[in-house]
């Protein structure tokens, strides 16, 4: 029995991207929240607390691209001209953000303000960017055959917008989530306090972003049982273990906030994050370019897949094999004397 190379690349890069918003979120989220912090001391604990695995969680963004790139390459060729400006803003605002990450801790004091505001501006604009790819990328792209056809500016929309705002609300969950676990004392209390204010703004807007996403395409709808008066039960009950799990996330995190626990807030975060990507994944699967080209159609040739397996079976073992390992290592409490070489 031969295997199937579409389908299995189809689900390493759906696992990539995952990885990436799931890891890489959180350390966004926490340069969202820097400028809430109480002292710079703080601010150096923050930043101490994702240092060894921040620039890791980045190589998920770096294999789902480029699994993009050599796998699907029609789809490749689809998404980056109807979404180029903001995938350029995003890694612009990445490339700053890492920056800054290195010049606040070895540059001049003087510059310290500095490097502060800019690695706040580039995990909020990457953030905010990244929710423009994302509702860009939900509500469809015009083609013509397997090439783009629409406008450089489909991407920027009132639904896209929306999206933005929620994953910079969902981001900087995660990222206090994260701090509740990983720091103590006053930080801490504070991070509980914008796990709070976040938890309430993310449950707001996943449920804006939830209502909106059904009048998106028809094929959305169509799928969660849609019809514009209501629900067809049966479709929905189908799919209904996708809210359920972003509602016990978000009771997880409500849960461990007020029993002062120090993993059930992270743990929430990232199932609401997991339930938002397969409520998405369930209204275009099996399309890679919503909504008129799947994975199958946009494929590489089967020895060219074939050849990428092999390098594929090599690379995915050791990253997550790095991965586990350097979060393993570095586990535990980050205190206010921690450093960064």
């Amino acid at each position: 029995m031969s295997l199937d190379l579409p389908l299995i690349w189809a689900g390493l890069i759906a696992i990539a991207v995952l990885l990436y918003v799931m890891l890489d979120g959180f350390d966004l989220g926490i340069g969202i929240l820097f400028p809430f912090a109480g002292s710079s001391a703080e601010r150096d604990t923050m930043m101490a607390s994702v240092a060894p695995v921040w620039d890791g969680n980045e190589t998920w963004l770096v294999l789902g691209g480029g699994g993009l790139f050599a796998a699907f390459p029609f789809a490749y060729a689809a998404l980056m001209p109807a979404l180029y400006i903001p995938i350029i803003l995003m890694l612009l605002a990445l490339i700053l953000r890492g920056v800054a990450f290195e010049f606040r801790l070895h540059g001049r004091a003087r510059s310290k303000p500095l490097w502060t505001a800019a690695f706040t501006a580039g995990s909020l604009t990457a953030t905010f960017a990244q929710g423009l790819v994302l509702g860009g990328f939900i509500q469809g792209v015009t083609l013509r055959g397997l090439s783009f056809a629409g406008g450089r500016f489909d991407w920027l929309t009132p639904y896209s917008l929306l999206v933005a705002v929620g994953l910079v609300a969902g981001y900087a969950l995660t990222g206090a989530c994260w701090l509740v676990w990983r720091t103590e004392d006053a930080l801490q209390g504070r991070a509980r306090r914008w796990a709070w204010i976040a938890l309430a703004c993310v449950a707001g807007l996943l449920a804006a972003v939830s209502l909106a996403t059904l009048y998106v395409h028809a094929q959305v709808a169509e799928r969660w049982g849609w019809n514009g008066r209501g629900f067809d039960l049966a479709k929905l009950a189908r799919l209904s273990p996708i809210p359920l799990l972003g509602g016990a996330g978000l009771a997880a995190v409500a849960f461990g906030l007020r029993a002062r626990s120090q993993g059930w807030p992270f743990a929430g975060a990232i199932a609401v994050f997991l339930s938002g990507y397969l409520g998405l994944a369930a209204g275009f699967v099996p399309d890679v370019v919503p909504y008129g080209m799947t994975f199958r159609q946009a494929a590489n040739a089967d020895n060219a897949l074939a050849l990428l397996l092999v390098g594929g079976g090599v690379l995915l073992p050791a990253i997550v094999g790095y991965s586990l390992w350097v979060y393993w290592i570095f586990r535990g409490k980050v205190s206010a004397d921690a450093g960064y070489h």
